[in-house]
């Protein structure tokens, strides 16, 4: 993909905004995108809020009668006519499935935590999406999950943002956007604003994108948001490598998964050649008699499996499966650990064609391989 196309170039542009019991984010947000030098006009929108925030965005902002969504379409219709309805408004709900009327226990912050992450993993799943957000509305909890799971997910072409209103329109609960027509709102003690003298700007918030270094499970939105949080703060700590070869469990720091019998055989070739001072090697240097016997322990002398790779290698390391096995065991590590958090254990490249060599840049101190059987 291209990162520096635009998102207002997307098919599919979504905004997705927090709302408590001040609705008027959505459309004081959606007026200063269509507005700004660079618009971004959403083909959908989607709201996060609590069961009382649903009630609210329901009555002032999709009320047939007096609906200010239906009302800054036909003042702006640059906007055109987005996708927005109460099946766009998502209610943060109990673990046991009940609409939340309000976020104040920490059972319900962490319900809130877990349902904001698994709604901005499922709209960033779309390649062919722009995602801008906004965490202007809801609870100042509620903010900041929005914008921590946005940093966890976002794309190059997702933005985030908080809309700024000038004063007193901000505070003001008949206020909503700039009229083509500017009004008069009243205020207390008699006197009045004219919302021609409003001011509504966006400010872009800058952050850092850590999407790269999530497992792929977790980028689709299949984990809580303290697993999240959990995955990528295990991406950040030294790396360290443990392999208990016989059970062909592998830890990466604090993240432990299987491989098959081969790509364990495989890996623990690569950590005994790192353990002994040799951790580069190219197809011509490497000892197929040291993988062949880790295999061996792994899966028994009487094994298929070894027969096969006993034959293949009867003549030495072969090339194309020194190449197939490393890819395997690179493929193997992204897919559980993500891009980001298995960079240091992946084997490097170092030198040119037909001269690369290949081996663990791990130093032998962050290495430990497990051969006894537990």
């Amino acid at each position: 993909m291209n990162i520096s196309k635009s998102p207002s170039s997307y098919a599919r542009r979504i905004l997705l905004i927090v709302t408590g019991m001040s609705p008027q984010v959505v459309t004081e947000t959606l007026y200063a995108l269509a507005v700004q030098a660079e618009p971004f006009i959403p083909t959908e929108i989607h709201l996060l809020t609590t069961k009382e925030g649903k009630q609210r965005a329901k009555d002032s902002l999709l009320h047939p009668d007096c609906g200010q969504f239906y009302a800054i379409l036909q003042n702006y219709p640059q906007i055109g006519q987005p996708v927005f309805s109460e099946d766009f408004i998502h209610v943060i709900t109990a673990p046991d499935g009940t609409a939340l009327p309000d976020i104040r226990t920490p059972e319900e912050n962490a319900a809130a935590a877990d349902g904001i992450t698994a709604k901005v993993a499922e709209l960033t799943l779309d390649a062919a999406s722009a995602l801008h957000v906004s965490i202007a509305g809801g609870r100042k909890t509620m903010g900041f999950y929005l914008g921590y799971a946005f940093s966890l997910f976002a794309r190059p072409q997702d933005k985030l943002s908080h809309v700024l209103v000038s004063s007193p329109f901000e505070s003001h609960p008949d206020f909503y956007f700039p009229p083509v027509k500017p009004r008069r709102l009243p205020m207390q003690g008699g006197a009045h604003i004219d919302t021609a003298r409003a001011e509504i700007t966006l400010a872009e918030i800058p952050v850092v994108r850590l999407r790269h270094g999530l497992p792929q499970e977790l980028q689709d939105g299949k984990a809580s948001y303290n697993e999240t949080v959990a995955a990528v703060q295990a991406s950040l700590a030294p790396p360290h490598l443990t392999l208990w070869l016989a059970a062909r469990k592998v830890r990466c720091g604090e993240h432990e998964f299987a491989l098959s019998p081969a790509l364990a055989a495989w890996l623990a070739f690569w950590m005994k050649a790192a353990q002994q001072g040799k951790p580069l090697q190219s197809w011509r240097e490497a000892d197929a008699e040291n993988f062949l016997a880790l295999y061996q322990y792994v899966v028994g002398e009487d094994a298929a499996a070894l027969d096969n790779a006993c034959k293949r290698l009867a003549k030495g390391m072969e090339k194309e499966f020194f190449q197939e096995n490393n890819a395997k065991l690179e493929r193997a590590f992204k897919k559980t650990l993500g891009e980001l958090a298995a960079k240091p254990y992946l084997l490097a490249s170092v030198g040119r064609r037909p001269n690369v060599r290949r081996g663990l840049g791990l130093l032998p101190e962050a290495i430990t391989l497990v051969l006894r059987r537990e």
